[in-house]
C-alpha cells in the first residue's frame, strides 16, 4: 500500500471525526471513569477552525485514493518571559490516531516521522505529547520512536 503524509484539508473532516471516536473509545475502555465514549473532542466547525490555524497543524496519512488512514494533531507552544522556564519552542502532539483497520502498516511511524521533520524544519526545540497509562500500545509505540518521559502526572482517586 502506497501512502503519503500531507496537511489535512476540509474534505478530510468526516474521516477525522471517525478517527477521533476511535481515539476516544481507546481512552473510554481504559478509563471509563474519565472518558464518556463514544465521542469526539472536536466537532465539525471546530475542526474547520483548527485546520485554518497555522499554529495547530493537522497532518493525515492517506492511501493511494487520498483517503486518510490516520491523523496527527499538533500545537505550537512557547512560553516567553517565564521566570523559571526557558523560551524554547515546543511542538505538542495533541493526538495521533491510526484507523483500526490500517494498524500494523507503519502509518503511525509515517505520521510521527513527518511531525518530527516538520518540527525540525520549523525551528522547534522539542516535540512533546501526553499518553494515558492505560494506553499500553501507544506507550510502546512512542518508546519505540525514541521518546522518553519528560514528566509524570500522578493521581489518587478519592
Amino acid at each position: 500500500m502506497e501512502t503519503k503524509v500531507r496537511r489535512a484539508e476540509e474534505k478530510d473532516i468526516p474521516k477525522i471525526l471517525e478517527l477521533l471516536v476511535q481515539v476516544d473509545m481507546v481512552h473510554h475502555l481504559g478509563r471509563p471513569d474519565i472518558f464518556k465514549g463514544p465521542a469526539t473532542k472536536y466537532n465539525e466547525n471546530e475542526l474547520r477552525d483548527i485546520l485554518k490555524d497555522s499554529s495547530t497543524p493537522v497532518f493525515v496519512c492517506v492511501d493511494e485514493n487520498d483517503v486518510p488512514l490516520g491523523h496527527a494533531f499538533c500545537v505550537h507552544k512557547q512560553v516567553i518571559g517565564n521566570s523559571v522556564i526557558t523560551d524554547i519552542k515546543t511542538l505538542y502532539i495533541d493526538d495521533i490516531c491510526v484507523d483500526k483497520d490500517a494498524r500494523g502498516k507503519h502509518i503511525g511511524k509515517s505520521l510521527y516521522d513527518f511531525v518530527i521533520e516538520y518540527a525540525a524544519k520549523n525551528g522547534f526545540y522539542n516535540v512533546t505529547l501526553n499518553v494515558w497509562n492505560c494506553n499500553e500500545a501507544a506507550l510502546r509505540f512512542y518508546e519505540a520512536m525514541g521518546m522518553k518521559p519528560q514528566r509524570i502526572v500522578m493521581e489518587k482517586i478519592l
